[in-house]
């Protein structure tokens, strides 16, 4: 299909760190691979997040939404997934891209994204997924396991917690006397082709009877 004539792709990212998969995305907008996919928000629960910053230098709009401390884990997950609805909505969001993103999204959210809605993990899923697995935690997990490779999966958010519909997989290897910080950034450079390829495919998913 010819991207000229197939309506824009509005895309949201969802950060909660240094947002280095969110400026993978951005440069991959810029030179035209992700079609006629556009970020069109960044929403980050963490005020301190340097994705922010990165957003801004892009001129994408950018929300910091945070959860809600005082509620319980599941009122306040539910909440701020809420919130991110509600925001997706009155943009007229077609996709949602979890790029480095901690918070669990549950509830209409997920319901209103059901497959249009992934998520990127620094694992091999379905080993070292789940409640708690996240950033240094992951590779640590690794390490101590024996594994011989590992590397990053990017899937379909569902109601569970990295268990959604596997997308595309790298492998690195794991190397005698890695650190868990040797580890990430072996399989921090294979996050960024992962994260775009995986969103041409969201996009690509999205666009499916968007021809006009």
């Amino acid at each position: 299909m010819n991207p000229k004539k197939m309506k824009l792709t509005k895309i949201m990212v969802l950060v909660s760190g240094s947002g280095m998969n969110l400026q993978a995305l951005i440069d991959a907008e810029r030179s035209g691979k992700l079609r006629n996919g556009t970020i069109t928000a960044v929403i980050s629960d963490h005020p301190q997040a340097f994705a922010i910053e990165r957003a801004r230098r892009a001129g994408i709009p950018v929300f910091v939404e945070v959860p809600q401390e005082e509620l319980s884990r599941a009122e306040r997950n539910l909440e701020l997934s809420n919130r991110i609805l509600e925001r997706a909505q009155s943009m007229n969001i077609n996709g949602i891209i979890l790029a480095g993103f901690l918070s669990i999204l549950q509830g209409p959210l997920v319901s209103a994204f059901f497959g249009k809605m992934i998520n990127i993990h620094p694992s091999l899923l379905p080993k070292f997924g789940g409640n708690g697995m996240y950033g240094m935690k992951v590779h640590q997990a690794v390490l101590e396991a024996g594994e011989k490779e590992s590397g990053c999966t990017v899937h379909f958010v569902d109601n569970g917690i990295n268990t959604g519909t596997i997308i595309l997989q790298r492998k690195v290897p794991v190397l005698s006397g890695d650190s868990p910080g040797d580890l990430a950034e072996r399989i921090r450079h294979e996050e960024y082709s992962a994260i775009v390829n995986a969103s041409v495919i969201l996009i690509k998913i999205v666009n499916r009877g968007a021809v006009v």
